[in-house]
């Protein structure tokens, strides 16, 4: 039995499993639908998760700089780590995760609880000899369980996955944005360096965690942030704004020692920063297009079409000027900017805390198998150094252009152009460019 064949026949075992299991029991937002994309169900370990505070000292106190510009504070930051874990017999994988959303300074917060596919505190599996490190990085406001269908599924894969609570930038303790601004890059490198510290303590994860091979996920102002932490400096527009955001931008010294090559790859969720028009600063950004060219880690942006917060085209031109990264676009056709967390939940009643996390036109579900899918690739290929090359690099770079076609054993003819990884009928609404660096 050739490849494609045995391709074909698990994709239709896994689209059978995943409509047995729906039928059995409630389908969570990370479950892989029928028709899931290949690389969106879940790897051969189990899932861990664990809670975590950490305490970065001395800090600038961004809030407190108008009334005391000497101002500095010890600055917390609430972290959940996912892992391979071992799950005992006759143990559910099952958590819940409680935390809010809404927004506190708009008196919309509400509670918010959901159950996920990971076993609180449950035992390391220490098969691996290692398991290259994934930050996560939300948006503003937000939390750190945002992204847990693929915090769960990547951790399931052999990753050690780390969600951040950004101080100042969570539904329930909303600062103000100067915050978000100055602190989100320098939040994702302190989690980076306090990882190193725990791979090096007494702790369950030592000589686990492999810091030197890490990606950051970051969606929005998580997004922003990682651009930043990748190497894309800010200008002397968000200077202006924010004048001690000098040590991180384009050119500073500081600023440029300050890059950690142990972060090998990056994926953009919808990233903030490049078109401040709703702040009438129209055709301008907090970046300079120059900026992008120091970025030379590969990455993967995802958006949609619409995006009503960061701006389609914004993103386009940012991904356009990173010149220097192999780098690739998912666009999900007629999305706005909610296209990576997971879906809102049925309790919730309010209309403006609803619309922060649904997107209208796609089904939650779907967008995190498909995200689920494409960041597996991407990570798999960059990380760990695998070929996943046929699946981030399609023949066609419009899915609906996409012909599929096999003959009676199920080989593909000349004709077949469909994406890797999808089941007939079900590459649609998406297109995918793929560019090389020009040096």
């Amino acid at each position: 039995m050739d490849k494609m064949i045995r391709r074909i026949f698990l994709l239709i075992l896994l689209a059978l499993g995943a409509i047995v299991m729906a039928q059995d029991e409630q389908l969570l937002y990370g479950d892989a639908l029928a028709d899931a994309p290949e690389l969106a169900q879940r790897g051969e370990y189990g899932v861990g998760v664990r809670t975590l505070d950490f305490v970065n000292p001395d800090q600038i106190d961004v809030l407190n700089l108008a009334t005391d510009p000497t101002a500095r504070y010890d600055r917390p930051i609430t972290v959940d780590v996912w892992y391979p874990a071992i799950i005992p017999d006759g143990t559910d994988e099952l958590t819940t995760y409680s935390s809010f959303i809404g927004r506190s300074d708009a008196g919309t917060l509400e509670s918010f609880d959901f159950v996920g596919r990971a076993l609180r505190d449950a035992d390391v599996d220490t098969s691996g000899e290692s398991y290259p490190l994934v930050i996560v990085s939300h948006g503003y406001p937000g939390v750190r369980y945002m992204m847990s269908y693929l915090t769960e599924n990547l951790a399931s894969k052999g990753y050690i996955v780390v969600a951040i609570d950004h101080t100042d930038s969570t539904y329930s303790e909303v600062g103000d944005f100067s915050s978000t601004l100055y602190n989100r890059s320098l939040d994702q490198t302190f989690v980076l360096d306090e990882m190193a510290k725990l791979n090096e303590s007494n702790d369950a994860l030592a000589d686990l965690i492999n810091t030197d091979n890490t990606a950051i996920i970051g969606y929005s102002m998580g997004g922003y942030g990682a651009l930043n932490s990748i190497g894309a400096g800010y200008n002397a527009v968000l200077q202006g704004f924010l004048p001690i955001l000098e040590n991180r931008s384009a050119g500073n010294a500081d600023y440029v020692a300050s890059l950690d090559d142990r972060i090998k790859a990056a994926v953009l969720f919808a990233p903030w920063g490049g078109d401040l028009s709703a702040f009438g600063m129209t055709g301008m950004g907090v970046w300079d297009a120059e900026a992008f060219a120091n970025i030379t880690v590969p990455t993967l942006w995802i958006s949609g079409s619409l995006d009503d917060v960061s701006g389609y085209d914004a993103i386009v031109g940012m991904f356009d000027n990173t010149i220097n990264s192999e780098r690739y676009l998912l666009t999900y056709d007629n999305a706005l900017h909610n296209v990576a967390p997971n879906p809102p939940s049925d309790t919730v009643s309010n209309f403006d805390v609803y619309s922060h996390l649904n997107e209208p036109m796609w089904d939650e579900r779907r967008l995190n198998n498909i995200n689920q899918h494409f960041v597996t690739a991407f990570l798999n290929q960059y990380l760990n150094g695998e070929d996943y090359s046929e699946y981030l690099n399609p023949t066609v770079e419009h899915s609906n252009d996409g012909i599929y076609s096999v003959d009676a054993d199920g080989n593909q003819t000349d004709e077949h152009s469909y994406w890797a990884g999808f089941l007939p009928r079900t590459a649609l609404g998406m297109h995918l460019r793929a560019e090389k660096p020009t040096s």
